[in-house]
């Protein structure tokens, strides 16, 4: 199961100086990784989806080698997500995304 772990910069910083925001964070992240319809490993798999569509190199780092880490993704399932990056929002995000895939899984 997830933890809470965030991978922006200034989260240590709100969790230490303004724990008020912090918790109001994790909540939400509980919120939305529900997993009541959808497992986490696809839930996982969309916010790849949408760190890749946004060309978030640092974000789709992360949720790439969190994907394999936390549920195995393979490098197959992860290009067919960055399949429909490349439908959806065009050539630039997917080439970006498969660059740091490949960087990750060589």
């Amino acid at each position: 199961m997830k933890e809470d772990v965030f991978y922006g910069k200034g989260m240590a910083h709100v969790k230490k100086d303004y724990p008020d925001i912090y918790d109001s964070v994790v909540e939400l992240n509980k919120a939305a990784y529900t997993g009541k319809a959808l497992d986490y490993k696809t839930q996982k798999l969309i916010a790849l989806a949408i760190t890749a569509a946004n060309s978030d190199d640092r974000a789709m780092k992360k949720q790439m080698m969190s994907a394999m880490r936390e549920f195995d993704a393979t490098r197959d399932e992860i290009v067919d997500v960055l399949r429909v990056v490349l439908l959806t929002s065009g050539m630039p995000p997917f080439t970006k995304a498969m660059r740091i895939l490949y960087e990750l899984t060589e």
